[in-house]
């Protein structure tokens, strides 16, 4: 059995079912590539069937990436695999994921379907899967709770019709570890050499990374993941924990290993946290903003003398570097760019002169730029979506007894706006101000500012979830040393988003 175990990202796919973690193509795009940076070896670029956009980002993935893996979710439906190959065509390198439910409760109450009506259609969706590419996974949804016995029928139909990657995922995150390894050994002891066992483990329970662990231990040669962990409900096995307790832990795991650059997991945790505006919790393992920080004297006694005595990890193992160099207004565009290489930034002439100027600006309204500011600063101009509007300028005053009150001014394309509103509040009176301006009236549903680095003058960083005229809620961002224009900013970027949606 090969040592390697095969690291399949759903972040984009099983990730961005996260409520409020939707992602527009270009921010896919982005992650995209950088997951390829990250050394994943097959990543789950969408749902081809689930909308247009979904199709349009896989297909944009696919022409993009260059070593990477590109698979896209469909059901054992035909239109939906039909969707799903069509989209990973031009990848180099393309795979379809085909599944069905295979426990009781969903055959019976979901599906209403017999068994053998089950594996007809998982059989035929997997010959049709054939057709457009010799990589095709096949799911049993569920398989958690499903019979042993009917699992072992329906993966042999499978296999014989084609599949190459069987995965037997615990939907509901219901399994214990102990129960998920003896799982795991049964059925890969039966496969044996005639497909690669694959885990994809929920985190109900919080033991989501545990379970997908045990089910390598067991035989598992591929684990299906996220960054940070995202994912619906409880969200998914982490990928940055999955690969660190491999690599740490390599006297348990006897010889496996993984092809992730380590080095490039704590840019990316950023970059989807950035993203999709979800921060990992302060203590969340490997990427958590206190994962590497020591409070107690004995604990910090401990480290200073060797840091092994409380770190199993070297911070800079993940890519979250210390050094001595401190950016203020007085840096110069070679150490601007010395210090966004060791950041993992790469960036052409153009790229690198807008991130110089946004970096000067940034510089003149506070003392020290640490490296979380530049990676927010630099992310967020990558990310970017075209600008429909624009926030000029912000004038905000706040009252503990009355209204508060707004003044904005906005470029509409060749336009320059300005307006006023009244609110309960001063975030409220500059969300009021701009739907005036953009006569598009926007319901928050989720609002939420975080400092992106320490201090007094930590530039904030707002992110907003608005639903406008009845559509699917939209995410906007904004940056600035000001939490009120972050907000504005923030505000006009889902307004932004919702235009580009509409194209």
């Amino acid at each position: 059995m090969d040592n390697k175990i095969i690291i399949f990202d759903t972040t984009l796919r099983d990730g961005e079912q996260s409520p409020g973690a939707s992602m527009n193509t270009e921010e896919k795009l982005r992650l995209a590539l950088q997951l390829e940076k990250l050394g994943v070896d097959v990543i789950e670029a969408g749902f081809a069937a689930a909308s247009p956009g979904d199709y349009d980002a896989i297909e944009k993935i696919a022409q993009s990436v260059n070593k990477i893996n590109v698979c896209s979710l469909a059901r054992a439906v035909e239109s939906d695999i039909k969707a799903a190959g069509m989209a990973v065509n031009p990848a180099k390198n393309k795979r379809i994921h085909t599944f069905i439910a295979t426990s009781p409760i969903h055959m019976e109450f979901k599906l209403k379907k017999t068994p053998s009506e089950v594996i007809k259609i998982a059989q035929n969706a997997v010959k049709y899967a054939k057709t457009f590419t010799d990589d095709v996974e096949f799911s049993c949804e569920d398989a958690g709770r499903s019979e042993i016995s009917f699992l072992k029928e329906i993966v042999d139909a499978a296999i014989e019709a084609g599949a190459t990657i069987i995965n037997l995922p615990d939907t509901v995150g219901y399994r214990l570890p102990n129960e998920i390894y003896n799982f795991i050994k049964i059925m890969s002891d039966y496969v044996a050499n005639k497909a690669i066992i694959s885990v994809h483990n929920h985190n109900d329970l919080g033991l989501a990374t545990a379970n997908s662990l045990f089910g390598v231990m067991a035989g598992a040669r591929q684990v299906e993941c996220t960054i940070n962990g995202i994912g619906e409900r409880a969200g998914n096995a982490a990928l940055e924990e999955i690969v660190m307790a491999i690599k740490t832990r390599k006297d348990e795991f006897k010889g496996l290993y993984t092809d992730i650059v380590c080095k490039e997991i704590y840019k990316t945790s950023r970059l989807v946290s950035s993203i999709t505006g979800m921060e990992p919790q302060a203590n969340k393992s490997i990427v958590g903003k206190n994962a590497f920080l020591h409070e107690s004297g004995i604990h910090q006694d401990g480290v200073l003398k060797h840091p092994e005595t409380y770190e199993i990890i070297k911070a800079s193992d993940i890519g979250l570097e210390n050094d001595n160099i401190v950016l203020g207004k007085h840096s110069g565009r070679h150490a601007v760019k010395s210090k966004l290489e060791a950041l993992g930034f790469e960036l052409n002439d153009d790229e690198l002169n807008a991130a110089f100027e946004r970096f000067k600006i940034l510089a003149d309204q506070k003392k020290d730029i640490f490296d979380d500011d530049l990676r927010a600063l630099i992310t967020d101009e990558m990310i970017k979506i075209p600008e429909v509007f624009e926030v000029i300028t912000l004038s905000s005053n706040s009252c503990n007894k009355g209204h508060s009150s707004a003044s904005i001014t906005i470029r509409n394309k060749d336009k320059i706006i300005s307006d006023s509103a009244l609110g309960n509040g001063s975030v409220d009176s500059i969300f009021k101000v701009v739907d005036r301006i953009s006569n598009i009236n926007g319901v928050l549903k989720d609002y939420q500012v975080k400092a992106v680095s320490s201090g007094k003058d930590a530039m904030a960083k707002a992110t907003v979830k608005v639903q406008f005229e009845d559509k699917k809620a939209v995410l906007g961002s904004g940056l600035d040393v000001d939490t009120m224009l972050a907000s504005a900013k923030a505000y006009v970027a889902a307004l932004n988003s919702y235009f580009n949606l509409k194209k």
